[in-house]
């Protein structure tokens, strides 16, 4: 066989290791963890995968000493049975395989989720100098609506943050549902995108989250203790550690048969994933949650 012969056999096999109990040879351990978390999750919530797609596209490859290595994006494809309702839970990573002449020794992602969350959380003033005193209308529909056009692609009329865009992509949906901008010009205050230049807030997970907890203008969330009193276009952020740093923003985009919600993000691009993240491997036991409903103006 080539290497390309057995790359292609060890997508297929991917498949297995989802819908079925089989183990993939080549995952690091850290991603095992996170596929059996993902199962038992699954179990636990009477729900189960019962058929996988796996899609890949080579973006390149290069050889050193014998030594081939193949970047490759995979899509991700769960079809997931809870009870009696399907959905289509979706996931987009760029991996990297390791062949010796035609054998697979490793599969990876280059960057994973545990180091895509991490960066140094940047301070919030916490005054909100607002310049929006009108009255607003947040449609839920409209911010749903562009999670969901958006969440594997980029919006031209928008930065794109390579290693963490997953803020700047929940500021762009909230925005996209009417939540109004304050406090322009200071990247320390409010919540504001305007001329290639942008708040802390608007694209830094931890100072978004402090922000949502202060706002008293402009776009403004109440903090919920469960996450089933979300709905559709509220917000849930993530410190992965329990250390304080916010690390990853999501946003509902719908309900499970439990009545729990359903996310979509970037950064690790991501559709209909369940809110609690225990199948990425940034999950620690520690993690704390902050669960934000959006509320008019």
């Amino acid at each position: 066989m080539s290497w390309s012969s057995t790359f292609k056999e060890y997508i297929r096999s991917l498949n297995d290791a989802f819908v079925m109990n089989n183990r993939s040879n080549y995952f690091r351990e850290d991603e095992q963890q996170s596929l059996l978390r993902k199962k038992q999750s699954l179990q636990q919530r009477n729900g189960k995968i019962v058929k996988s797609i796996v899609d890949c596209a080579v973006l390149g490859k290069q050889k050193i000493e014998g030594i081939r290595q193949v970047n490759y994006l995979v899509h991700f494809q769960y079809l997931i049975k809870q009870g009696d309702k399907f959905f289509m839970e979706e996931k987009i990573e760029e991996r990297r395989a390791v062949f010796t002449a035609d054998h697979l020794i490793d599969d990876y992602c280059p960057i994973n989720e545990r180091h895509k969350y991490t960066h140094e959380p940047l301070s919030f003033e916490g005054e909100n100098i607002g310049n929006t005193d009108y009255r607003y209308h947040y449609s839920r529909l409209e911010a749903v609506r562009y999670a969901e056009r958006w969440w594997n692609d980029y919006n031209p009329n928008y930065p794109k943050f390579e290693n963490n865009n997953c803020t700047n992509f929940i500021s762009q949906c909230l925005h996209a549902g009417g939540a109004p901008m304050t406090a322009y010009s200071n990247r320390n205050k409010g919540w504001w995108y305007r001329n290639n230049n942008w708040s802390f807030s608007w694209a830094v997970a931890h100072t978004f989250r402090w922000y949502l907890s202060g706002a008293k203008t402009g776009l403004r969330a109440q903090e919920v203790s469960k996450p089933e009193a979300l709905i559709k276009g509220d917000v849930i952020c993530y410190d992965f550690n329990g250390d304080g740093r916010w690390q990853h923003t999501t946003i509902v985009v719908a309900k499970d048969s439990n009545n729990m919600p359903l996310v979509n993000a970037q950064t690790s691009n991501s559709r209909m994933r369940y809110w609690a993240y225990e199948d990425s491997t940034a999950w620690t036991p520690n993690i704390k949650y902050k669960f934000f409903h959006i509320i008019n103006g």
